[in-house]
């Protein structure tokens, strides 16, 4: 139950609270299946033309944060293609009729940016779509949960996490580059696990200290030709990449100053403002959306 007073939502009970139902899917997870249910955005989005008319790009846009910026995309105007694993098209399919339905071009793209070849098609696509692109977002990651220490992260898990989480991020960042105009920008999704890693998502933890870097050491490089580079860095958010990837998802969040992980739609504003005009001067930042843990 969400507590008002007036118009003002209290953010600690505006969304479901721990504990959650005990539930389990296996990788990539899907939403359908998820109790309490992802919101995105659907019936609380509402655009007022920050966007409009950019061409922009989502890694990872068929669920959780990437179907919430996708959205919220679209509704500030933007055209957006996105990206999706072969097995999660039914997915992608909703995230598209989200993105028609605000009355801009949506365009799914099967893609698996671990391959460099895969990643360079996917900005030729862009390209041949939407004639350049504004917006990148590298959203896409993955993660899993070994609770039994380093001894348990595999070297196949272990290249999963670095090809998804950076190389990814570097191969299309590098070819959408030649594409992003000045007064266009890349956006990348980093996380709390950048400066408080949990010791069993330690992989992921070091991708998300990387992808810290990589935004600010890049924002630096492009100043001079009007590109900005920022990333957002979450706390916990609800998405269906929790239940299938971490082996108890009940108290989920409940570690954060709010008490509740966050909805999909609580991230996407952040990457509106740092696609908008009104981020201008901003460069090299790591927008904290965390429900109140303190990052650096």
């Amino acid at each position: 139950m969400t507590d008002r007073q007036g118009d003002r939502p209290n953010p600690v009970t505006q969304h479901p609270r721990p504990d959650f139902p005990s539930q389990d899917q296996p990788h990539p997870g899907w939403t359908g299946p998820m109790d309490p249910p992802p919101d995105h955005g659907e019936e609380s989005y509402r655009g007022t033309g920050r966007l409009d008319g950019r061409k922009t790009v989502i890694t990872g846009g068929d669920s959780g944060i990437g179907r919430a910026v996708a959205l919220a995309f679209a509704r500030e105007g933007a055209d957006v293609l996105f990206t999706h694993l072969a097995e999660e098209e039914d997915e992608a399919r909703e995230t598209s009729r989200l993105v028609e339905e605000a009355g801009r071009k949506a365009v799914a793209v099967s893609c698996d940016i671990r391959e460099e070849g895969e990643c360079r098609a996917l900005i030729e696509r862009a390209v041949d779509e939407f004639g350049r692109i504004d917006v990148l977002v590298n959203n896409a990651a993955y993660q899993m949960s070994q609770p039994d220490g380093i001894e348990a992260i595999s070297t196949e898990q272990f290249d999963r996490v670095m090809r998804t989480n950076l190389y990814g991020m570097f191969w299309l960042t590098k070819n959408a580059l030649p594409h992003i105009p000045a007064g266009g920008c890349v956006i990348n999704t980093t996380s709390v696990q950048a400066y408080q890693p949990s010791p069993h998502l330690l992989d992921y933890a070091m991708t998300k200290g990387a992808i810290v870097t990589f935004t600010q050491g890049l924002a630096q490089m492009l100043a001079e030709r009007g590109v900005r580079v920022n990333a957002v860095a979450p706390g916990p958010v609800w998405t269906p990449l929790i239940p299938s990837t971490l082996p108890d998802t009940a108290e989920f969040g409940k570690q954060s100053p709010l008490g509740r992980p966050a909805q999909p739609a609580e991230l996407a504003p952040a990457y509106v403002y740092l696609a908008s005009p009104e981020a201008s001067f901003v460069t090299a930042e790591i927008l904290n959306v965390t429900g109140g843990t303190p990052l650096p």
